[in-house]
């Protein structure tokens, strides 16, 4: 039986769940405990937790990733807060040149069982040193893998797929989707890692896409439908790995296809898919591959500038026209 909750109530609650469920996970990062959480998403859980599980960390995003990974190698099960993505870099070190190494460089015996959460993306007026998408940035490297929950459904799954993984985990939650509601089912069998799903079917032009901006793709496809275009949306949910399968199986099926990514352009996961898609199914277009991403500039504070440097539904519709027209 599922229940409607919101986003940042799904991921505390499988936090809560983990923790009961096992004494060697426990959260740390800035402000998790007294505050709640910079978002709000830890809220009470060091009342019933304590502070040796629920743990302040100064503004030290180095230090305590690099104690989540020692905690990791001596058999604790860590989940790691980052406030927002942009401040991961500060952290980038450990992440990449440990978290992501020590079981290779170990000859396979050692691996590191970290899960690391933080905010992504911008919309809320926190201007550029807080709102950028840099998951793609992390996709690129081998040792991780990479998730980006759309749904209430996957925010919550996603903490305990991540918290059984044997290697570090990455999850990155998109800050204006804390808010929104859905349904949950606890019971339910969880989509796993690398596993891309359909959210509506199509035949004639396939959106690909992650996060917040899933949403956005299907408000847009509710546009084109209106217009006579049916378009296929398909939720990427982890970005490394891609599920190359059913992102294959949807260019076969409508042989048009763009993707929609927070990121900017150059360099960026859309134009990794891009390459993917042209390597395996290029004789499958009927159009060149188009993508709608962030405009290549410092996230801007004022709010008209914000929401035109974001992907938005109608960039989205008239790049689904666009390719239609180029068939």
């Amino acid at each position: 039986m599922s229940t409607v909750i919101t986003y940042r109530e799904a991921i505390r609650q499988a936090i809560r769940e983990a923790m009961e469920k096992d004494e060697r996970v426990f959260l740390m990062g800035e402000d998790v405990g007294r505050y709640g959480g910079s978002f709000a998403v830890s809220m009470g859980l060091l009342k019933q937790f304590g502070n040796e599980r629920i743990i302040d960390t100064p503004l030290s995003e180095s230090a305590f990733t690099g104690a989540g990974i020692g905690a990791a190698l001596n058999g604790m099960r860590p989940i790691v807060e980052i406030m927002t993505v942009n401040f991961s870099l500060l952290a980038l070190d450990q992440i990449m040149n440990n978290a992501a190494t020590l079981l290779h460089m170990s000859g396979g015996q050692f691996n590191v069982p970290l899960v690391i959460r933080m905010t992504t993306g911008g919309g809320k007026q926190l201007a550029a040193q807080h709102s950028h998408s840099l998951e793609g940035w992390f996709a690129h490297i081998p040792g991780l893998k990479v998730l980006t929950p759309a749904t209430v459904q996957d925010a919550y799954d996603m903490v305990g797929l991540a918290l059984a993984d044997p290697d570090p985990v990455l999850i990155f939650e998109n800050s204006l989707l804390y808010n929104a509601k859905g349904d949950l089912d606890t019971a339910s069998t969880p989509l796993a890692i690398g596993k891309a799903k359909v959210h509506r079917e199509g035949k004639e032009i396939s959106i690909l896409s992650y996060g917040i901006s899933v949403f956005k793709a299907l408000e847009a496809a509710d546009i084109l439908a209106s217009e006579g275009i049916d378009a296929e949306v398909i939720d990427l949910r982890s970005l490394r790995p891609l599920d190359d399968e059913t992102i294959m199986a949807t260019v076969r099926k409508t042989h048009r296809v763009m993707i929609v990514d927070e990121g900017w352009k150059s360099g960026s996961i859309s134009a990794e898919i891009m390459a993917r898609i042209n390597e395996q199914a290029f004789f499958e277009l009927d159009a060149p591959m188009g993508r709608v991403c962030s405009a290549e500039v410092p996230f801007p504070y004022a709010k008209h500038l914000e929401d035109a440097a974001l992907p938005q539904p109608d960039k989205i519709v008239a790049m689904a026209k666009k390719l239609m027209e180029e068939s």
